[in-house]
């Protein structure tokens, strides 16, 4: 039996119950067993980003990410929005990935858990930065989908039936 195509899931946010990580767990709990569903972990891990250091060997951590990014048939990210932009740790992951060529062309997209009128800057960055990679953004699959605090159950999952037909939907987008 083949293995099935794993989709890459990106938190931007290291805080602990982070909604944009609950709407992640979210995704990987309502994904079809057509998937393999992972979520990175370790941003807060990655060295700061150095072009001197963007050589073989890679710092361990940055070959982790590069070697997931490389495996993923496509990749899904979900970050908070920090003073009109990215949060510096989230950058710095996706600082790491410039260098490389593991998501040129992979179908990309993101979720923004934000409150209305809220997390532009970090839509406008992600699609700059993203710009940068050559990752494939997937423009269907790229939504708005507002989750309130403390919406997740114990499990860290988010319990909204609507919310979580809508994580199911962006999935389905992304890997059709």
């Amino acid at each position: 039996m083949p293995t099935p195509p794993m989709i890459l899931l990106l938190s931007g946010s290291v805080r602990s119950g982070s909604s944009n990580e609950a709407a992640l767990r979210t995704v990987r709990a309502v994904a079809p067993d057509r998937l393999r569903v992972v979520l990175h972990e370790g941003p807060a891990e990655l060295p700061h980003f150095n072009p001197d250091d963007d050589h073989d060997p890679l710092p361990p951590a940055v070959a982790r990410l590069r070697a997931a990014i490389d495996e993923a048939a496509a990749v899904l990210i979900c970050t908070p929005e920090y003073a009109g932009t990215l949060p510096g740790a989230f950058k710095n992951l996706l600082d790491w990935t410039v260098g490389g060529t593991e998501i040129c062309d992979k179908p990309t997209a993101w979720i923004n858990v934000a409150a209305p009128g809220r997390g532009h800057g970090a839509e406008a960055t992600l699609r700059t930065v993203l710009g940068y990679t050559g990752a494939r953004i997937v423009e269907p699959a790229c939504v708005r989908i507002p989750v309130a605090p403390g919406t997740a159950g114990p499990d860290g999952v988010l319990t909204d039936v609507g919310v979580r037909e809508r994580l199911a939907e962006v999935l389905d987008t992304l890997t059709a």
